[in-house]
């Protein structure tokens, strides 16, 4: 389903003098004894998820249906960011099912706040609200506009279209849904935010979205039993870890993480966030950036071809996008196209990838790791996320890092509630 190309990644130590410390990490990873081992819970989730909660997911998109419209996803984050990568990657930028996905709650943009305001008032909407806490200031503010919005549309059946994922039995949100009477999801306390797409912050509003969560979870089942071996030469999650370790280790400080398909960009958001917040602590870590191509070869092509040789760059490709096309051929060709008449712009886009990666590796000297999905389908997507969760771990524990907090984080909400007055 994946598969892993090192040969550009120019690595000048074999992967293999990475085995034993691999092993160690694995151990950790799976025995819960390593560092922040209360949030490894991701780890056999694809086993483990809660079948009950996964049916409810289920009848709420049975039982909605033909309600709605529009789904609006009120969370930032791990609470957003998973289900927008999934259903962008998955059904499009321009799906023609009829159901519009929106998401708020991720930013303090009164212009972009007022727009969708402006642009729902006359759809059908359904609501869904992610927080553990219920405090994170960013989507507290939405929520509290979009709910007093479905409040007055819909009146007292609001709270029939207004669904929260959230702590399991406490926190500001879990109090304020029982006490309106929305239905409830659990965000399980062993599993962060940026490793919970496959839990129900990404599984309700992707099952709103019409996207099969089925299959989403039978290909991170797959990729667990692929990637649960410590054995390096076989585990291609932990070889792209390590690759990323040798890298560090040469002086490589950032990471561009290349996609060629605009659907995917907010896979690489998503990407981002897995890796920043991981790794980026006590001063260690991969400076995580992105790119899409060849769009972004016509701003940043320039600098990684000839500019400072301090990037690698991880290249998402996936081989079969759907919605192939012919290009057509004209009599008078006037803009000298008809060598590529009769060609699918799949082979142009694998032309256009294949002749980035021989001058990005072969003339500007850029190592290039490239990992190849094989479609773009639930069932890839939720083999591709554990796939980078394994990697993700397995890369911080062999920084001697805790991947699984983000302290940093915490310091901007404490200037900011200063002075926005918020009372102790």
């Amino acid at each position: 389903m994946i598969s892993l190309d090192l040969s550009n990644a120019k690595l000048k130590e074999d992967l293999s003098l990475w085995q034993e410390k691999v092993s160690k990490a694995h151990k950790d990873l799976h025995d819960k004894t390593g560092k922040g081992n209360d949030f490894v819970g991701w780890v056999k989730w694809p086993l483990e998820y809660d079948k009950e909660e996964f049916a409810r997911i289920l009848d709420v998109r049975k039982r909605m249906a033909g309600k709605y419209d529009t789904v609006l996803v009120c969370g930032i984050g791990g609470s957003y960011l998973g289900a927008r990568a999934a259903i962008e990657m998955i059904r499009g930028l321009y799906p023609d099912d009829g159901i519009e996905v929106i998401f708020v709650g991720n930013t303090f943009s009164y212009s972009y706040i007022s727009q969708v305001l402006n642009h729902i008032k006359n759809k059908e909407i359904v609501l869904n609200v992610i927080s553990k806490s219920g405090t994170t200031t960013e989507t507290s503010v939405s929520f509290r506009i979009f709910k007093h919005f479905m409040e007055e549309k819909y009146g007292e059946d609001a709270k029939n279209r207004i669904y929260a994922t959230t702590d399991k039995a406490r926190g500001t949100l879990k109090e304020l849904a029982d006490k309106e009477g929305y239905e409830t999801f659990v965000i399980p306390d062993d599993i962060g935010g940026r490793y919970s797409v496959f839990t129900a912050v990404g599984l309700l509003p992707l099952a709103l979205a019409n996207v099969d969560i089925e299959a989403l979870m039978k290909g991170s089942l797959d990729a667990y039993n692929d990637f649960n071996t410590d054995d390096l030469s076989k585990n291609t999650a932990y070889q792209y870890a390590v690759a990323r370790r040798i890298l560090d280790n040469q002086g490589y400080t950032a990471e561009y993480f290349v996609t060629y398909h605009l659907q995917l960009t907010m896979i690489a958001e998503w990407w981002k966030q897995l890796f920043g917040e991981s790794e980026g602590k006590e001063e260690k870590g991969i400076l995580p950036t992105s790119a899409c191509f060849t769009t972004d070869l016509h701003s940043l092509g320039q600098f990684i071809q000839e500019g400072r040789k301090t990037e690698f760059e991880t290249i998402l490709y996936v081989d079969d996008m759907g919605g192939d096309i012919d290009f057509p051929a004209d009599d008078q060709d006037l803009d000298h196209m008809n060598y590529l008449a009769g060609k699918k712009l799949s082979w142009v886009s694998e032309m256009a990838f294949e002749g980035t990666l021989s001058a990005h590796s072969d003339v500007g000297n850029n190592p290039n790791i490239v990992i190849r999905l094989k479609d773009n389908s639930a069932y890839s997507f939720g083999y591709m996320i554990y796939f980078f969760f394994a990697a993700c771990g397995m890369t911080c524990y062999l920084l001697d890092i805790n991947p699984f907090n983000q302290p940093g984080v915490e310091v901007y909400k404490k200037k900011m509630f200063n002075l926005l007055g918020k009372p102790e």
